[in-house]
């Protein structure tokens, strides 16, 4: 219950936005028993409370930084001691994954929108240009930070942080800035790199990236033209379709109308 170490902790680590799992005992021996786990870095776990065996603890602490990794929750089964069988213990492992960050590189009229969408989305959003005129938290009141400065500067502080469910979009069209940005974008681990232009723009920006010494394998990983085909037009729609783009590489989905496709509409089926 609140109030008690464990969720003492909890609060204080949600509050640093560290990703923290939570298993809790559905049914078994010691219902309402509960494991902490989180990781400390450089391979170390931190676990807080106990299940009621210390087999079980281990197995639990393991598949728990599973489900933190994947950024999901879900119920697991195992036998009193942490054997995979579906009987005696059911656990519920919930995750508390810090949101997932968003870099929008460029103070344009795209940015706007792009930052309303991000956050309806639940991401924490870092809007970065160079120019100090464009880049103030007036005109982006909703980027939970705003940075004036170089694009690749800022990812070589935060570029080891991000992960497979960060994005990062390059909205200019200035080669001084999106270049250095890309590559520097190209040596992180976020799952997304969208980059907005032209086909012909993205053409020239691809000879510029192998005069810079990027791989054609580093090239696959670019979204270039930056979105879906859905017809976008103005900033709003334009964002739209970025963010589909998202969803649909972090999901792995078609984009095709689901009226055009058969079974589970959300990957499970619901019914």
């Amino acid at each position: 219950m609140p109030g008690t170490p464990i969720f003492d902790r909890l609060a204080a680590l949600l509050r640093d936005e560290v990703p923290v799992a939570l298993a809790t005992v559905l049914d078994g021996p010691r219902a309402g028993a509960k494991l902490l786990v989180h990781r400390l870095g450089a391979g170390e776990v931190e676990v807080q409370g106990t299940l009621g065996d210390d087999d079980l603890d281990r197995v639990v602490a393991r598949d728990s930084l599973g489900e933190l990794a994947a950024g999901r929750s879900g119920v697991r089964h195992y036998g009193e001691h942490g054997e995979a069988r579906e009987e005696a213990v059911r656990v519920f492992i919930e995750a508390f994954a810090a949101p997932p960050r968003m870099l929008l590189f460029g103070a344009v009229d795209f940015t706007l929108a792009l930052v309303r969408v991000a956050k309806v989305l639940g991401y924490r959003v870092t809007v970065c240009d160079a120019r100090e005129v464009f880049a103030t938290s007036q005109r982006f009141p909703l980027a939970d930070e705003v940075v004036v400065g170089w694009p690749d500067r800022l990812l070589a502080d935060v570029g080891p942080e991000l992960r497979r469910r960060d994005a990062i979009c390059v909205l200019t069209h200035d080669v001084k800035f999106d270049v250095p940005a890309i590559v520097a974008a190209l040596r992180t681990s976020v799952g997304y790199i969208g980059v907005m232009g032209s086909r012909r723009t993205h053409k020239d920006r691809l000879e510029r990236l192998v005069e810079a010494g990027v791989t054609d394998e580093e090239m696959a990983r670019l979204r270039s033209p930056i979105g879906l085909d859905i017809g976008a037009r103005t900033p709003e729609e334009t964002a739209i379709s970025i963010v589909s783009e998202i969803i649909a590489l972090r999901t792995g989905r078609s984009t095709r109308a689901l009226s055009d496709t058969d079974g589970p509409i959300h990957g499970r089926d619901t019914g």
